[in-house]
């Protein structure tokens, strides 16, 4: 992005952060914030379901200068793009408004605090179906005051958290997971409207690893793709966004190394959902991914046992086994980097068998999601009541 572009983006987060705060208190009882171009996807169903039971307007910041919500006309749906910069912070600093619903962690710890102008109430929607103790820094959700659970695991682990270092109880909301159904509903379309011949016979696998340098990329990604390739599998590459931000020489090599092979691509778009429910395996390692794949699809995971990556060095002091270890041997199978050669036997036999895991995992949907199909319903009547309160 050139520097006129960047300084009519900076001018725009500045007049936007102006015009929302100009906005009369008793006018901006439901905000949202979106800090990146995926956070709409969690919202959508809740902003839909709000907008259908609530009679004020409902406002919509967002970080995204491309968020599809800007583009949106719509006189309940109001929305301000405020970049990342100075606008945002001093926006925070000085929010007046009655609820905040957002799903970036780490409330009070970086650029984004509490509110000195307000007693906002701050509410926490998950993002990914992992667990809090181990995935996120240690006090990434103190600061809230409601938590929007996905699971009872989550429960389970926050209200441990609190125990253990004395923390202020917050609200724990079994609300679910809104992304998931949609995924969910996507998925059955797909296996209505497409023919099971398209990809002529060909296993289709999808590897979509988490970020860090103990990711599947990062550790053996070049040696996976080389022998999936090798051995006629149709191969899509979904890289974690994070990995693209930090580490774009890497994409850019394995993008170099394999564009050419014409079973190989490299998807960048997390949101096409296509290429996933279309996938016979997936391969990934520690990412959340798998468990969304797995409860959608309802097919099976194939996991490689690289070192986890620890956000919160106290995670131990929380003794429940995190959700994305615990589940791995019972939505897939588990291969150790020194067993990859055996990769390609695993997943064919994994592909033929798909139908022995589905029962598995959709009892396992049904006991670690709240409210399937119902989430984003009692979600809004939930964030409704904070007003009769």
């Amino acid at each position: 992005m050139g520097i006129i572009a960047r300084y009519k983006l900076y001018k725009k987060a500045k007049s936007d952060a102006k015009r929302f705060q100009s906005i009369p208190l008793e006018e901006k009882e439901i905000v949202f914030y979106a800090e990146d171009h995926f956070s709409h996807m969690h919202f959508v169903d809740l902003i839909k379901e709000l907008k259908n039971k609530y009679n004020g307007v409902i406002h919509y910041i967002t970080s995204q200068h491309d968020d599809p919500i800007l583009s949106q006309n719509c006189n309940k749906l109001q929305s301000y793009y405020v970049g990342e910069g100075i606008a945002r912070t001093t926006l925070f600093i000085n929010m007046k408004a009655r609820v905040l619903i957002m799903t970036m962690c780490d409330l009070e710890t970086f650029y984004i605090k509490r509110s000195k102008a307000y007693d906002v109430h701050y509410i926490y929607i998950f993002h990914a179906m992992v667990s809090t103790h181990s995935n996120y820094r240690k006090g990434a959700f103190d600061s809230f005051d409601t938590i929007f659970m996905t699971g009872p695991y989550q429960k389970e682990e926050i209200s441990a958290t609190e125990d253990v270092y004395g923390l202020k109880k917050k609200e724990l909301v079994e609300f679910g997971y809104p992304r998931l159904e949609q995924l969910i509903e996507k998925a059955d379309v797909y296996r209505k409207t497409r023919s099971p011949n398209s990809r002529n016979g060909a296993i289709q696998v999808m590897l979509a690893p988490t970020w860090g340098k103990n990711s599947i990329l990062e550790v053996c990604g070049s040696e996976i793709i080389s022998l999936l390739l090798g051995n006629d599998f149709t191969l899509i590459v979904r890289p974690h966004p994070r990995t693209c931000k930090l580490n774009p020489s890497l994409i850019a090599k394995i993008k170099q190394e394999f564009e050419l092979h014409e079973n190989f691509t490299l998807e960048i778009d997390i949101t096409n959902t296509d290429s996933m429910f279309n996938s016979d395996v997936l391969i990934s390692d520690w990412s959340g991914v798998a468990m969304e794949y797995a409860f959608s699809c309802e097919r099976p995971v194939v996991y490689i046992d690289v070192p986890k990556k620890l956000n919160n060095p106290e995670a131990d002091r929380i003794h429940i086994t995190p959700i994305e270890k615990s589940i791995r041997d019972q939505i897939g199978v588990i291969v150790s980097p020194e067993r990859l050669p055996t990769l390609p036997e695993i997943i064919k036999e994994m592909s033929i068998n798909q139908n022995q895991w589905i029962k598995a995992i959709i009892n396992l949907r049904e006991e670690y999601v709240f409210n399937l199909g119902r989430s984003a319903t009692l979600g809004a009547e939930n964030i409704l009541k904070l007003f009769q309160r």
